[in-house]
């Protein structure tokens, strides 16, 4: 991230505006929004601009730059100026320690002009660091639909209730859970209908009824972050994600999908990883059970989906045993997403009825193969957590009758940026694995399906046997 993004408050602050055409205008209008006092400097400049200057609204001067105009500025726009000219006033200002904006020219810069989207109080702001002003335009025009048109009176009406509501109801946990059933709920539609009266009596009932006295009571939900890529991602898990108080996410789930968490909710990594276990399925469950007591949202969040290896049947179990609400976001999981990213169609009319997806390792240590599935010559066999037992499997499946020309494919951390396909045969199959020293996670694809996967970023597997 090169631009930390902030909110300069500019109102009756002294900003230098050097430009007097159509790029210069445009900016001017931004500055008189945000109640700043511009001084622009140029020796001709638009009829707007000089409007403005005519109804006092801003200070124009008919001249060049010169470094004494930086004094007490807040701020400097360069909106029209040859690089040279511009590359001039940008040093000056850093000298002077003043934020400068050069229009069109990122490498000047101390700060970048976002596409804004303004609701007023609420602004999004869009930035590429000016790498593509064309795509923060789309982007705006994307939010623009999105937001509704009176989200900021909505703003506006939280913020009149904000000291009566923090006066009633003291609990921060309860207070945030107040504000969303009025946010999400019929008070917030009476104020983006235009209705601002009765959702006045409305507020008003709600803030002086009754205090509701009972324990306040945590849900949990069980939520898939699939495979890895954010953007895949069910809209349903990434609202609960924003809105839980505590996060318990596995070793599987993407930094990505993390960063994604409210920064002042809490996040425990209860995740196994190889040769390392951080917190066993009990201690788990008993976590999950004892934040939700506390009243507190609690989001588990789990690699794939959370009913296929992830252990959430469990978790279910051990929550509704205890009368703890609970909820279940099902993901993408692992192999859906492995098989789209890499072109790989899981059951196909010319080559597989069926798929079956097992694991490398079962319950206790024991792996989750079985003998009749593995060697099924009809079906897609989908494994996970078996790229450390790839060689064995793959000698296995031999030895119960699977070819060992069968196609075989291991995808390495599916939909990642860095994702890697190794595609080759059963024969192939440990020898590559073991060469190629993968990150991980990874799953394993066998069957004549497996021929379609598209290699990436790696050489297809070695053609020596196993072993």
């Amino acid at each position: 991230m090169r631009y930390l993004p902030l909110f300069a408050d500019l109102r009756g602050r002294h900003c230098l505006l050097i430009g007097g055409g159509e790029s210069a205008a445009r900016k001017l209008r931004l500055l008189l929004r945000a109640g700043a006092l511009p001084l622009v400097l140029a020796p001709r400049v638009s009829e707007e601009i000089a409007e403005a200057a005519e109804q006092g609204e801003i200070r124009l001067a008919r001249r060049r730059f010169t470094p004494e105009d930086l004094e007490g500025a807040a701020l400097v726009v360069v909106a029209d100026a040859v690089r040279p000219e511009a590359e001039a006033i940008s040093k000056a200002a850093q000298r002077a320690g003043v934020l400068v904006n050069v229009v069109d020219q990122p490498d000047l810069c101390t700060v970048v002009m976002p596409g804004i989207v303004d609701r007023d109080p609420v602004l999004v702001a869009i930035g590429s660091a000016g790498a593509s002003p064309v795509l923060v335009r789309r982007a705006r025009e994307l939010i623009e639909r999105a937001l509704p048109p009176r989200l900021g009176d909505l703003a506006g009406f939280a913020g009149r209730f904000r000291s009566a509501v923090a006066g009633k109801i003291t609990s921060g946990t309860a207070r945030r859970a107040f504000w969303e059933r009025v946010l999400d709920g019929p008070i917030a539609d009476l104020v983006l209908r235009g209705q601002p009266a009765r959702a006045n009596e409305a507020m008003l009932r709600l803030i002086n009824g009754p205090t509701d006295t009972r324990p306040e009571q945590g849900r949990v939900a069980l939520v898939g972050a699939g495979p890895g890529a954010a953007d895949l991602l069910t809209l349903r898990a990434l609202r609960l994600i924003q809105d839980a108080d505590v996060v318990v996410h596995d070793a599987l789930v993407s930094a990505d999908v993390l960063e994604l968490i409210r920064r002042d909710a809490d996040r425990i990594d209860v995740g196994k990883r190889r040769n390392r276990h951080c917190l066993g399925q009990d201690g788990i469950n008993a976590l999950l059970a004892s934040k939700a007591r506390a009243g507190l949202r609690v989001v588990r969040l789990k690699g794939g989906d959370p009913f296929l290896f992830g252990r959430g049947g469990e978790e279910l179990d051990y929550l509704k045993a205890r009368n703890i609400e609970v909820e279940v976001v099902p993901g993408i999981t692992a192999a859906l997403g492995a098989a789209a990213s890499s072109g790989i169609p899981l059951t196909h009319r010319d080559h597989a009825s069926a798929v079956t997806f097992v694991t490398g390792h079962g319950a206790d240590g024991e792996d989750g193969l079985d003998d009749a599935l593995l060697a099924n010559t009809n079906a897609t066999t989908v494994v996970y957590m078996g790229l450390h037992r790839a060689g064995t499997i793959a000698e296995r499946a031999i030895a119960l009758g699977r070819a060992p020309s069968t196609p075989a494919v291991v995808i390495d951390r599916a939909t990642h940026a860095d994702e890697r396909v190794l595609k080759g045969t059963l024969a192939s199959l440990g020898a590559a694995v073991a060469q190629a020293r993968l990150k991980g996670p990874a799953l394993l694809i066998i069957g004549d399906v497996a021929a379609s996967a598209a290699v990436k970023r790696t050489a297809p597997l070695p053609r020596q046997a196993v072993g």
